[in-house]
């Protein structure tokens, strides 16, 4: 996500062109006069993002998720590894009770807990919503 601000990208260049200017000396007064400028800018970026969140809200609707699904690729990987780090002691349990039979419902059941999870479960149902009853989180 690199979002470009002209005038923060000026304030940058006029405090590397001073430096060469001044040198090196009036370096550290160069980077901290810059810095405050940047932490300027994002509390700005975050006040009014904060404000849209609100306003959004106040009319009823949900915030807006970040972008890039963060949150939902850990879920997924997650679920993903604990499955193949189950598979082994599952699969050798399975093989040692029932033959070939236990090998193919362990691994079908791996194969359907993940296949579930990506799919997602408010997928599986009508409409792609959760049924929703009083006193439930959504």
């Amino acid at each position: 996500m690199a979002t470009h601000d002209p005038d923060l990208r000026k304030e940058l260049d006029a405090t590397l062109q001073t430096r060469k200017e001044l040198g090196p000396e009036y370096e550290a007064e160069l980077v901290e006069s810059f810095l405050e400028k940047l932490d300027h800018t994002v509390d700005r970026r975050v006040r009014r993002q904060l404000a849209e969140q609100q306003v959004q809200v106040a009319r009823g609707g949900r915030p807006p998720r970040p972008e890039g699904g963060g949150r939902r690729f850990w879920e997924r990987f997650g679920v993903a590894a604990l499955s193949l780090v189950l598979a082994v002691p599952l699969t050798a349990i399975g093989v040692v009770n029932a033959g070939i039979p236990g090998l193919l419902v362990c691994w079908a059941g791996i194969v359907g807990v993940n296949a579930v999870h990506s799919v997602g479960v408010r997928n599986l149902l009508p409409g792609g919503r959760r049924e929703h009853r009083d006193g439930e989180w959504d």
